[in-house]
């Protein structure tokens, strides 16, 4: 597909909304990606990196190899991911820290209209296509009540760990980040980001390369040739995450991390009420329902945007 500048640029940008809400436990950069109406060119981009494409390259024909794995496309998408994750990711992390139920509130406002938007594009409601939905929100939702397991820094469960959680940032409605929640890796894997811990990196980064590649190739075959049944599936999957996002939340395990401060490891979600009752802190009820009422809006407009676009 041929781009000027702009297009590209615009790249960049949706690939930074996917790497900040990459490295939040409970969004999806996949999400962002189907939002931003960019999702199944970068999984078809993914999977034709393979050894056709390898074969070009060997040959001494780097323009063919660039241009057989959509280069242009995926290294705009990738920059923006890498900008995100090194820079704009400290301000989220901060919004999160100061104004969780506000940014959450946003972020669920978001999911919602997203799940709105993606149903829409399924022409066909079938009992199959059902069945996907139903069953994308049940292994979504026990995703999120799982219960986190210590971290473990040995080599190979840094490579495996790479693998899981880029399949899981790809997928719409699962969350990489909380993946690597779940396998105690997360807080791990951000101090080596923040560290520099480049043998770390490299080792984790290898898993995640080798990984979205043979989940890409598994992705594009669904969408190919179960296409229905498949976004339907990822729509049920951004149900079935709201679970994770609810603004309200009561901790019920804790830890502390690298910089001894105490962070939360496991919650539930209570009401605004209880919430206030528990913690003695405000609900903030009035700015949620905005946030999430801009988070809802937000899909409609690049919706809107992308129609009048096009």
């Amino acid at each position: 597909m041929n781009r000027n500048i702009k297009e590209y640029l615009l790249l960049t940008f949706k690939g930074m909304a996917m790497g900040a809400a990459d490295v939040v436990p409970g969004v999806s950069g996949g999400t962002i990606a189907l939002i931003t109406g960019i999702y199944e060119e970068l999984i078809f981009s993914i999977k034709s990196i393979n050894l056709k494409a390898f074969k070009l390259l060997f040959a001494g024909k780097p323009a063919a190899f660039w241009k057989a794995i959509n280069g242009n496309f995926l290294l705009s998408v990738v920059l923006g991911i890498g900008i995100s994750i090194f820079s704009l990711a400290k301000g989220l992390t901060y919004l999160l820290h100061h104004y969780p139920i506000l940014v959450w509130s946003f972020f669920f406002g978001l999911i919602i209209a997203s799940t709105i938007y993606v149903a829409r594009t399924i022409k066909t409601w079938n009992a199959g296509a059902v069945i996907a939905g139903i069953a994308g929100i049940a292994i979504a939702y026990f995703i999120t009540v799982i219960s986190p397991t210590e971290a473990n820094t040995s080599w190979y469960y840094i490579f495996f760990s790479g693998m899981i959680a880029i399949c899981a940032m790809i997928l719409p409605g699962i969350s990489g980040s909380f993946i690597l929640v779940l396998l105690g890796m997360y807080q791990f894997i951000l101090g080596a980001v923040g560290d520099l811990n480049i043998p770390v990196l490299l080792l984790f980064l290898a898993g995640a390369a080798i990984g979205i590649v043979a989940f890409s190739n598994f992705l594009s075959w669904l969408l190919k040739n179960f296409h229905t049944l498949t976004i339907a599936l990822l729509a049920g999957f951004m149900v079935g995450s709201l679970n994770k996002i609810w603004p309200w939340k009561e901790v019920t395990k804790s830890f502390t991390d690298r910089h001894g401060e105490v962070s939360p490891l496991a919650e539930k979600n209570i009401l605004p009420g209880t919430y206030e009752t528990i913690t003695g802190n405000e609900s903030l009820l009035l700015g949620a329902i905005f946030f999430l009422i801009v988070g809802f809006v937000l899909i409609f407009v690049i919706e809107s945007a992308t129609k009048r676009k096009r």
